[in-house]
């Protein structure tokens, strides 16, 4: 099968992510359930044929991967008519292989991923930290060009994003919108950041922050009047405030926790989970950082902010539980499911006993 006409197949049958791995038949993604086709497993050349085609239709030259020794090569392309996609192209067992993940032409619709409303306000925000956060695949890139693309058509202003590498293509709206992929079109997020700060910027979204040189640039960005979003791999608000702080050498760890408690406007973390129908559906933790929160952060009492988010959801709060709780009031995922994702198992699983679940 060739690469386009796999593709197309592919974005018909609303898979998330093609699995190109010698010893295994093409394999693809769709709703969390892995899928076979029913075709010979690869064998090497097959796989290495795949991947020279990936390159190909995305006119990226392999001589980096190949010849250079490098691990994996990560990258976007197009296909006009088909989609977007995003290319993980690695080494494995002395064979080539690749992950390719579909992204539709298009913005996502927040409707369609259940994006809630409180997520949306943040786009209303003016200045400040906000960070999306969860495990790889659970959604974050799509809630972001969700924000990005109302931001886009209800203020005016400046919106640079750095990506690595560019998922969703925002078109110009009400504001100018400058989209610049690492390592294409600038080396390093730090440095696409700081390059970001002489670019008359009102709104930067930052892929990922990787290590405490890019944190500590995000935040100093923040402190200046921007607005800036970025992700974390990691789950629940109180965990992520910790990994930031974690991130720096102890003898600045008090310096980063007094500029955090400043800055940060609010962390959205969120899981995509199993359904009882075989889909899945994300589950979000929303903090909107008030008062309270802010001398947690700077009072070294992290491990109280769950407490704070449950009884604020006068201020659009919800723990990750409560997020979990109600999909399984509503029926769409089993209780023993919603356990396994929990963050406190052993309290939620006390509430569904209170409540007869």
């Amino acid at each position: 099968m060739k690469l386009e006409e796999l593709l197309r197949e592919m974005v018909d049958a609303k898979a998330s992510d093609i699995f190109i791995i010698a010893g295994l038949p093409l394999s693809y993604e769709v709703s969390g359930r892995q899928i076979r086709l029913d075709s010979a497993p690869l064998m090497p050349d097959d796989t290495e044929t795949f991947v020279r085609a990936i390159y190909e239709v995305s006119g990226r030259s392999m001589q980096r991967f190949v010849d250079n020794g490098n691990h994996d090569d990560d990258f976007s392309f197009a296909i006009a008519g088909v989609g977007r996609f995003r290319a993980n192209v690695f080494r494995q067992r002395g064979s080539f292989g690749a992950v390719i993940r579909v992204i539709p032409f298009g913005l996502p619709n927040p409707a369609d991923f259940h994006i809630p409303d409180e997520v949306l306000r943040l786009a209303r925000l003016q200045k400040g930290l906000v960070l999306v956060t969860g495990p790889a695949g659970a959604g974050k890139s799509t809630t972001l060009a969700c924000i990005i693309d109302k931001l886009n058509h209800e203020r005016s202003g400046h919106i640079i994003t750095m990506e690595d590498p560019i998922e969703y293509v925002h078109k110009h709206g009400s504001c100018i919108v400058t989209q610049r992929e690492v390592p294409t079109d600038i080396a390093t997020y730090g440095e696409a950041l700081r390059s970001a700060m002489r670019e008359s910027p009102d709104v930067i979204l930052l892929g990922e922050m990787r290590d405490y040189e890019t944190i500590g640039t995000a935040v100093t960005a923040a402190e200046m009047a921007q607005l800036l979003f970025s992700t974390l791999h990691t789950t629940g608000a109180a965990g992520t405030v910790d990994r930031i702080i974690d991130a720096f050498p102890a003898s600045q760890q008090r310096q980063i926790r007094m500029q955090l408690s400043m800055v940060l406007d609010a962390i959205v973390s969120q899981q995509l989970v199993p359904t009882v129908d075989g889909e899945v559906v994300p589950a979000f933790e929303i903090m909107v950082t008030n008062t309270a929160i802010r001398n947690l952060i700077r009072e070294e009492k992290t491990h109280q902010i769950d407490s704070v988010i449950a009884a604020g959801g006068s201020e659009g709060m919800r723990t990750m539980d409560q997020s979990l709780f109600d999909l399984v009031k509503s029926g769409r995922v089993a209780k023993e499911m919603a356990l396994q994702y929990s963050i406190h198992q052993e309290a939620l699983k006390k509430r569904f006993e209170a409540e007869g679940l």
